[in-house]
């Protein structure tokens, strides 16, 4: 897992909610155990029509390379347990997923492999939602540290919450077996004692 450090970008909005793994990426690219390569099946039926040619979808646009904020309306993540969901949004380039609600299986494999999933206030992702639409170029910052999205240039911050423990595996880059690894020598001196 690589450290999250602070995140500014611009952004994609898709204003579907309850979107499951299943739209993430389809069952039929799971044959991989691989985390690298995935990214082109994401959202797949939603940018190829049933011939594999694309079509018109907000993942097809120009401007989407090095984007790596995702503005989901609610409850993202739904559906199978299906941990390449997450690769497949991570190999297409996204560090960060902003939503109201995500599947509790879904957001806790993001956080385990170093996708951060933010829950705002359902009026603050309307905000949020709003201002992006207007204006598609805005950028947001993520800070991590500080627990913070903000719109700079409209001045706007929005807080959210995370769990301690997850916050601090993002920071330092680790999951939680690297975590426990990381107090080897702790544990090693502990268990010569008793």
């Amino acid at each position: 897992m690589k450290k999250f450090k602070n995140t500014i970008s611009r952004t994609i909005l898709v204003e579907t909610e309850n979107i499951d793994t299943d739209q993430i990426i389809p069952a039929r690219f799971l044959k991989t155990t691989e985390r690298s390569g995935l990214g082109k099946y994401l959202f797949y039926n939603w940018r190829h029509d049933e011939k594999g040619c694309k079509k018109k979808s907000v993942f097809n646009g120009k401007k989407i390379k090095g984007l790596s904020i995702l503005i989901s309306a609610a409850n993202f993540g739904t559906g199978s347990s299906r941990e390449h969901a997450v690769w497949a949004l991570m190999d297409y380039g996204f560090k960060a997923i902003i939503s109201s609600e995500f599947g509790d299986i879904f957001y806790n494999n993001a956080l385990k492999n170093g996708l951060l999933c933010i829950k705002l206030k359902v009026k603050d992702l309307k905000r949020i939602i709003e201002i992006i639409s207007n204006n598609p170029d805005k950028i947001l910052e993520i800070n991590l540290e500080k627990q913070t999205v903000e719109i700079k240039e409209n001045r706007i911050k929005f807080n959210f919450e995370i769990d301690p423990f997850k916050k601090s595996c993002l920071l330092l880059g680790v999951d939680e077996l690297g975590y426990i690894l990381s107090h080897e020598d702790k544990i090693t001196a502990y268990e010569k004692r008793i």
